[in-house]
């Protein structure tokens, strides 16, 4: 490919959104001449958050439909949309269900607003059920807990397969692929009187230098950094969180027949109470905590160290400071700490609603994940996802769980917002007989536009 190549939208990212993002720009919104080009940092996609992660397709009772609307919406959508993908590409997708359960007092509080939130995010009461302590015992006989909520709307699937499959049909509907790229310089050339062309220059560690007329940001972890260099979002920071897991051994393996979460002591901060997960693949696996780390990438200390004094240099100078200043964070983070360091205190947590567990049983750790939770300057986490637009970027920030479960839906939207603002060439649908070519090649397209209306709660959908 050559690096002088204009380009009309060019997506930074190639994780579970960034190629939902350019499977729809190539297919669905973009038949005519638009021309599409995505960049990855690493020598293939998907090798971060949307591989290193428990396969969930979160249901949607978890999430408040007011503070966390976006995600809640598109998990919902995501679903179906997810399901009807895998079925497509014969790629794996089992709906399992989960069960969440309450282990102290409070929690039994918090699965009854769990309820609410589950029916106003879309789902039906035979979906999801409340059951006393009793009933969760014939259910699940090895649980112990106080009660619990039984979704049956909530399945597993193998993320990455998704991501490389979505990639290699936008490939095939027209989109330039670039690994092993990182960007290390973005910029903008503004229309002025003497000059109509408004574009963006993106230089690379590689020495290379792409020209685009629209620029998406979908970088994960990175996201918050490319959005400061472009001026964009500077009132924001983020913080990064390690979660790990223990792969359970064979003498487990029929413990239960669904993943089992535990309702958090402390859902407003991201350290989540350690689940009991069952993969699509069939292990089982105890996990996460989520231990602060300093880098997107520090999956060993080794790499968590060498970003150590910048991060705090950043976070000195933003709101995160106010949140290393609260005593309870703190004390929250070095138990989170003390579960990375010991495999017992990990194991423990998670005896309080599986007891038959011994850690000394567990030999093997699972694969370790990174979510990067967005920090605004009164020092809070941020809840719902962020979108922000200016005249020729788009950058999607705090884009984490359940990110992935609602990726297609989400991509959908901002392809169709693309297509209302003029960005693309091509501001329709593909006709029937380039659909039913599709279909006949087995690469599916949804109505970008029903899919949008739905997830912005309009009154169309």
């Amino acid at each position: 490919m050559n690096s002088e190549d204009r380009f009309d939208v060019a997506i930074i990212g190639g994780g579970i959104l960034g190629t939902s993002i350019a499977y729809f720009l190539c297919s669905s919104a973009a038949q005519s001449s638009n021309n599409i080009l995505l960049i990855e940092q690493e020598e293939d996609i998907s090798l971060h958050s949307s591989s290193r992660n428990t396969g969930k397709v979160h249901a949607p009772f978890l999430y408040d439909p007011v503070k966390k609307k976006l995600f809640a919406k598109a998990a919902f959508l995501g679903f179906n949309m997810l399901k009807e993908y895998c079925s497509l590409k014969s790629l794996p997708f089992k709906q399992d269900g989960v069960l969440e359960v309450a282990t102290y007092d409070k929690g039994i509080d918090r699965l009854h607003k769990y309820l609410e939130w589950g029916y106003s995010n879309g789902l039906q009461k035979n979906e999801i059920q409340f059951l006393e302590k009793d009933e969760v015992h014939d259910f699940e006989p090895n649980v112990k807990c106080l009660g619990g909520i039984y979704c049956s709307k909530d399945g597993s699937v193998d993320y990455g397969a998704v991501t490389r499959e979505l990639m290699e049909d936008a490939r095939r509907f027209g989109c330039k692929l670039v690994t092993g790229s990182k960007v290390v310089s973005i910029v903008r050339r503004n229309r002025d009187k003497y000059n109509d062309d408004s574009h963006i220059s993106v230089y690379t560690n590689n020495g290379e230098k792409f020209v685009t007329k629209y620029l998406i940001n979908t970088a994960g972890g990175n996201a918050v950094d490319i959005a400061h260099g472009m001026g964009v979002a500077c009132e924001y920071t983020d913080l990064h969180f390690r979660g790990e897991y223990w792969q359970a051994p064979s003498e487990y393996h029929n413990l239960t027949k669904v993943s089992i979460y535990t309702v958090p002591k402390y859902p407003e901060y991201p350290f989540l109470d350690p689940h009991w997960i069952v993969r699509i693949d069939g292990r089982q696996e105890v996990g996460p905590n989520a231990v602060p780390v300093f880098s997107p990438y520090a999956y060993n200390w080794s790499t968590n160290i060498k970003y150590l004094i910048p991060k705090i240099f950043e976070s000195s100078r933003t709101g995160a400071r106010k949140i290393f200043l609260s005593r309870q964070f703190l004390l929250l983070a070095s138990s989170e700490l003390k579960s990375s360091l010991s495999k017992t205190a990990m194991i423990n947590r998670a005896r309080e609603f599986l007891p038959q567990l011994r850690p000394s049983s567990f030999t093997q750790r699972g694969t370790a994940g990174i979510r990067s939770s967005l920090i605004d300057s009164n020092g809070k986490f941020v809840e719902d996802t962020l979108i922000i637009k200016n005249e020729n970027a788009l950058h999607v920030l705090n884009y984490n769980s359940p990110g992935a479960t609602g990726a297609l839906p989400m991509a959908a939207m901002i392809v169709n917002e693309l297509v209302e603002d003029g960005i693309l060439l091509s501001a329709s649908t593909p006709n029937s007989s380039t659909i039913n070519n599709m279909k006949n090649n087995k690469k599916h397209i949804w109505d970008i536009a029903v899919v949008s209306d739905q997830l912005r709660g309009s009154s169309s959908s």
